[in-house]
């Protein structure tokens, strides 16, 4: 306890850190702050009856209850993610995009405002359907021209605010903003889904019954941690160079490819694109196409959904993996700095063997991944409360685990510039950064 109270006080005694922390607390309280302010023209008291369950339900944990008050930040940075997936997508098959994304910074100023104005029509298109689909007509006060209008207006904005928050803790923060935007919205709602829980199970059996799922928990987040840290080590050796008097090189080192190197974007993503056949549903709810896709997706512990989500998560980690790592780049850096892969030669051969093992590693870390996320429904078939389910696993888990991960990550990091202890003391704590040499 007292090294934890020390570590406390070597974070806070870091000028730099301090300011990041705070920072990173005054946005998140800005954006729960809004997530309690509902919509102009709506009763609140009459939202209760709009949809729920299923889908809902899941949308509203990630937006930490703003979904179901219909507040100004309902549809939350959902759009800005599904617009990031698409510019990516088009990096990759449009020419266009591609050589934005070769030309540097410049490049990437014009992909981000390419993205920017694509999450205002994404956002648009979601809000009529939120509206029209998820929020009772009882509860509008006075439906017309002028409330939808300016509710779409509204909630356009409230999604561009978020990704504003989210850019500015990214920036002048501790984390990355758009993941930690999603993780204090799952987080908002994990006190009250324990408890729920707890007052479900009553007497010595469901007592019982609930301690046994606390230790399957701490069970899952334990092997969700294994998946997040676990990595694939190639061995790489330095040539000596002799430059002056003096002989350098001739170290040893590795390159860590990590077994789920994407994280939880894959998740976030898969649960992005998940959204939209519910808000089609409400689009559609008169038709039998809207009919259908209602029944068969808006019930996320049913094995369609689980079978359609684990597949997006299976694919998303191969395409993640792909832009985030190239093991050509890699195998040129090695080259240029004098580096090698025992036993296979420079340049080419490099690339295809880091190219190998990255594949090799990526199926297994993609069907784990999709397994944990696919969790929470068999917890429901277990006879685990629904609210408790979310955090069975599954994206909440995956999401919390990661940031939280990242987040230590680098407040280990700015200990150790400083010269401090690090906060683990059997060993540092580690991020999702890709290489350790390159």
């Amino acid at each position: 306890m007292k090294r934890f109270f020390q570590t406390i006080r070597n974070i806070f005694s870091i000028e730099d850190l301090r300011v990041r922390i705070l920072n990173t607390m005054g946005f998140l309280i800005i954006f729960r702050l809004g997530s309690y302010i509902v919509l102009p023209g709506i009763d609140p008291n009459l939202l209760g009856a709009g949809a729920t369950g299923g889908i809902f339900d899941l949308l509203n944990t990630f937006l930490g209850g703003s979904f179901s008050r219909a507040s100004i930040f309902a549809l939350g940075i959902m759009p800005y993610i599904s617009a990031s997936i698409i510019v990516q997508l088009l990096t990759f098959a449009v020419p266009y995009f591609q050589k934005l994304q070769k030309e540097g910074d410049s490049g990437r100023k014009r992909l981000n405002q390419i993205t920017r104005v694509l999450t205002i029509f994404i956002t648009g298109f979601q809000s009529y359907g939120y509206i029209k689909g998820t929020i009772d007509p009882a509860a509008i006060t006075n439906p017309g021209f002028f409330f939808y209008f300016s509710a779409i207006t509204i909630l356009i904005a409230g999604t561009m605010f978020c990704m504003w928050l989210g850019e500015r803790i990214t920036d002048k923060g501790i984390g990355n903003g758009i993941s930690m935007l999603i993780m204090i919205g799952i987080v908002s709602r994990f006190p009250g889904s324990i408890i729920d829980e707890a007052v479900n199970n009553r007497g010595m059996s469901g007592a019982l019954i609930f301690i046994i799922e606390l230790f399957a928990l701490f069970g899952v987040v334990m092997g969700v941690i294994l998946l997040t840290q676990a990595t694939r080590r190639i061995p790489i050796q330095y040539a000596k160079q002799v430059i002056g008097n003096k002989l350098y090189g001739g170290k040893r080192d590795f390159i860590p490819l990590k077994l789920n190197s994407a994280g939880v974007m894959p998740i976030i993503f898969a649960q992005a694109l998940m959204f939209i056949p519910a808000l089609l549903a409400g689009i559609w709810k008169d038709s039998d196409v809207g009919a259908y896709i209602g029944s068969t997706f808006s019930d996320p512990y049913s094995w369609q959904y689980s079978l359609l989500f684990a597949s997006l998560i299976l694919i998303f980690t191969f395409f993640y993996t792909a832009i985030t790592i190239n093991s050509n780049d890699i195998a040129d850096n090695l080259k240029r700095n004098g580096g090698f892969v025992p036993g296979v030669k420079p340049g080419k051969q490099t690339a295809e063997f880091i190219d190998t093992i990255l594949s090799r590693i990526t199926l297994p870390g993609a069907i784990f991944l999709a397994m944990i996320a696919v969790l929470p429904a068999f917890a429901v078939k277990a006879g685990v409360g629904q609210n408790f389910a979310q955090f069975y696993g599954g994206t909440s888990l995956l999401i919390l685990v990661g940031v939280v991960l990242d987040t230590l990550q680098q407040i280990e990091s700015y200990l150790l510039m400083r010269h401090y202890e690090g906060m683990m003391k059997s060993g540092r704590v580690k991020g999702r950064s890709q290489f350790a040499a390159a």
